[in-house]
């Protein structure tokens, strides 16, 4: 599965051709979190609080870049690199 994004020791990843709805998958350490795009909720999974809090703030700043990957995964295309947080 591609990543996207790597910071704070979280990964972010996303998988070509993936089930809706849009979302991105966070790993930190054994824990991994399915997240929703449009609202950025859990769908699956956990992550420890302060690794969610990064991740949520995260993909709250990178929403529209978030859905552009998604797109292109979805046309089976690499969903490219996202910058880590500022």
């Amino acid at each position: 599965m591609p990543e996207i994004c790597r910071f704070h020791g979280i990964v972010v990843r996303m998988y070509p051709g993936d089930h809706a709805p849009p979302h991105f998958h966070a790993l930190h350490g054994d824990d991994e979190l399915m997240m929703d795009i449009d609202g950025l909720t859990a769908l699956r999974g956990r992550l420890p609080p302060h690794a969610r809090r990064l991740v949520t703030e995260w993909a709250a700043l990178r929403r529209a870049e978030l859905r552009e990957a998604w797109e292109r995964a979805q046309r089976m295309e690499p969903p490219g690199r996202i910058a880590p947080p500022p």
